[in-house]
């Protein structure tokens, strides 16, 4: 993946930029835009860039933050955007691509190689898609494969245990689930690698909106799991990137 600064030097290397704006490029601690203060160098200190949460935003505002963050050679990733959100980045940004499922905007602005790693992420059920397609769409757009498994929650475990081979060839396992939240404790216990889990909001009016299958989850006796927040897709998603990122440096 090509970081910020190495855009900026291929800019350099290419006659596009001089070396005193490049140097100010480098040096400068975010994008002001009034409203917003861009973090232009993310990518280059943690490995990924800053990402959009639409939510309280305009759709020209979501707009500006990405063509800014394109524009220092990072990738785009909106959250919880609407059509709306994401027909204003496209005007900007013609190569955006909208994930209505998973309520993402992808905009690639940096180039990277396709890795070999691979996350297996995993629903209790079909509610639970969308979080889980949040997820799936952050992993994929910072180059890692993904492998969905849909609807193999506890309540019908024959479905998830048929499935353990699939789970087996990942890296790094995402399970999303609603209810009472047993599903990361029970693939933890079966598999050798990374869990993350994700409490989702769905559920009846005892699941408190997400509260019970995240409390379920904090308290598992599985080790090895790692809990995100209430329907925060692109946490784990995040999360798990890093870990086959870092993963991919020990090889």
């Amino acid at each position: 993946m090509r970081s910020d600064i190495e855009h900026i030097l291929t800019l350099v290397a290419t006659g596009k930029l001089d070396l005193a704006e490049a140097r100010a490029q480098i040096e400068k601690p975010y994008d002001d835009l009034g409203f917003a203060k861009v973090d232009s160098n993310r990518a280059s200190r943690t490995g990924y860039p800053e990402a959009i949460y639409c939510p309280g935003k305009t759709p020209e505002q979501v707009a500006i933050i990405a063509e800014s963050l394109v524009e220092s050679g990072q990738t785009v990733i909106a959250t919880k955007a609407t059509k709306a959100d994401f027909d204003a980045v496209v005007q900007v940004l013609p190569q955006a691509s909208y994930n209505e499922i998973g309520q993402l905007v992808v905009v690639d602005g940096m180039t990277s190689d396709k890795s070999d790693a691979q996350v297996v992420i995993i629903t209790g059920g079909s509610s639970d898609i969308p979080i889980a397609e949040e997820a799936a769409a952050t992993v994929e757009a910072y180059g890692i494969n993904v492998v969905r498994l849909w609807d193999v929650g506890v309540a019908g475990i024959n479905r998830l245990l048929v499935n353990r081979h699939v789970i087996d060839q990942g890296d790094v396992a995402i399970t999303v689930a609603g209810m009472e939240g047993a599903l990361p404790s029970v693939v933890a216990g079966l598999v050798n690698k990374p869990v993350i889990a994700v409490p989702t909001s769905v559920g009846y009016g005892a699941s408190l909106q997400g509260i019970a299958a995240m409390l379920t989850m904090i308290n598992s006796c599985a080790p090895g799991i790692s809990v995100v927040n209430i329907d925060n897709g692109f946490g784990a998603g995040y999360q798990a990137a890093l870990i086959c990122q870092n993963a991919s440096k020990t090889k």
